[in-house]
């Protein structure tokens, strides 16, 4: 008996200090929906193969709301432990990316790393939100869409001369970082601050403020910090198992690499306007279909890449009218109104397209300066002067015939021949028409080697 005691005791020592699995996750830059959708995928991953925990390795100025709400989100829920962990040295955790510590499960910073500037902008184009005393937010703060919930009592109110929305805005960032802040038993007051006040703090100035848990050279060392901590994940109590661990680097895979090529804004653009383009010119010239295949082709991921970002629809339809007003140039001349209208239409909605001010996700003004003078030059000139060409009267092959005159060599009634473009032709007239020798005579038609003939009283 005494010794399957000390079995057992031996037994349940390894498995306390059983052999852990960490998976690894990077995201450098801003906060998308290509690096959304790439860690929530990990993080699922990392839960069906029973993970001990996923460090997430970041470094990033901000991002987009919705990809910042949606990996949060995916944290809240997750039964498999989250580290996230700002590194390598000089990294930082700005904008979302401090909305994403507040959530993870364990906060980490390398040292030389800063954390704060949560200040949300306002989406629609509107400026930054000022702060107390007068500076604007920065810039790479994430855009917030509007918050259903007012200000509450207590709460500071936002700068002077802030309107009702940025109040809304400001006050809806602030109730949902102190949520994450008071579920994982963070500084609370200094979350307000970060949002109200792009408050900032270092590594060292983080952890004594209770901000984050663990400051780790690397990570190692935060593995080993961590290692046998107590946290809630997914609604249960789990204790962080990283002994031993066997740590694997999550690669990004083709899908992370398509999304984060087809969501940025500027490629986005260019697939949308290849697309229309290839759709224009395709039904204006039908084909062997070139034109029609990689025009819906690239349409459809640049309306997929569109609906992931934040767009302004007033500026896609004032794209849409741009684009009809040139093609109308092309078709209707009205001495250059329906040409101006639509390249001011074309370069005001494309400047209007991109529904935030973040600058990761604006399109560049050389691209939309290019896309409007290809525009005009493919809509108005090149397709106006196909419309010309098409309009004028051929001057080769037997198309050209038709309408040209010739001479009755001998006179006929049904059947004979006439003199025309310098030889002699079998004839043919309308029957019971009688054509006298040396008459003139308008050719409506060719038949093979016969023309058809008319007296030219009768053509007009």
């Amino acid at each position: 008996m005494l010794g399957l005691i000390a079995w057992a005791g031996v037994l349940f020592a390894t498995s306390a200090h059983a052999a852990s699995t960490v998976w690894v996750v990077e995201l450098e830059g801003a906060i998308g929906p290509a690096s959304a959708d790439y860690f929530i995928r990990a993080l699922e991953r990392a839960d069906s193969q029973s993970a001990d925990l996923l460090v997430l390795r970041l470094d990033t100025p901000g991002g987009l709301d919705k990809s910042m709400r949606d990996m949060v989100k995916a944290i809240l829920a997750s039964p498999v432990p989250v580290a996230t962990y700002v590194a390598p040295n000089g990294s930082r955790a700005a904008s979302a990316g401090t909305y994403i510590m507040y959530a993870s499960h364990i906060a980490a910073m390398a040292p030389a790393t800063n954390i704060g500037s949560s200040t949300p902008v306002s989406i629609g184009g509107g400026s930054p939100l000022p702060l107390p005393g007068g500076a604007p937010a920065q810039e790479e703060s994430p855009a917030t869409e509007e918050g259903e919930s007012g200000e509450a009592e207590g709460e500071k109110a936002p700068a002077a001369g802030s309107g009702p929305m940025d109040r809304k805005v400001v006050n809806d960032a602030v109730s949902y970082i102190k949520g994450l802040a008071e579920l994982r038993g963070r500084n609370a007051e200094w979350a307000e601050a970060t949002v109200r006040e792009a408050a900032n703090l270092t590594a060292t100035e983080a952890l004594e403020a209770g901000v984050i848990d663990v400051v780790a050279e690397d990570l190692s060392a935060l593995l080993a910090a961590v290692d046998g901590r107590a946290v809630s994940a997914g609604g249960v109590d789990v204790v962080v198992n990283t002994s031993e661990p066997t740590v694997e680097f999550i690669e990004p895979d083709w899908r992370y690499e398509l999304l984060g090529v087809i969501t940025d804004p500027n490629v986005a653009y260019i697939l949308l306007m290849i697309g229309i383009y290839g759709l224009v010119l395709e039904f204006y010239n039908p084909g062997i279909g070139i034109g029609a295949v990689v025009g819906v082709i690239c349409l459809l991921l640049g309306a997929f890449a569109l609906q992931m970002l934040p767009i302004n629809y007033a500026g896609l339809a004032l794209i849409v009218v741009g684009i009809g007003l040139l093609a109308a140039e092309a078709f209707t001349p009205s001495f250059g109104l329906f040409g101006v209208g639509g390249g001011v239409a074309f370069v005001v909605g494309s400047i209007m397209l991109m529904d935030t001010d973040l600058p990761a996700y604006q399109i560049s003004l050389p691209i939309i300066a290019a896309a409007a003078t290809l525009s005009i030059l493919i809509l108005v000139f090149a397709l106006g002067a196909a419309i010309r060409a098409r309009r004028l009267r051929a001057t080769t092959g037997k198309e050209s015939m038709v309408g040209g005159t010739g001479r009755v060599v001998a006179e006929f009634s049904g059947e004979g021949r006439v003199r025309a473009f310098g030889e002699v032709w079998q004839a043919r007239g309308a029957p019971g028409v009688s054509f006298p020798a040396g008459s003139r005579v308008a050719i409506t038609a060719v038949d093979g080697l016969c023309l058809v003939v008319a007296p030219v009283g009768a053509c007009g």
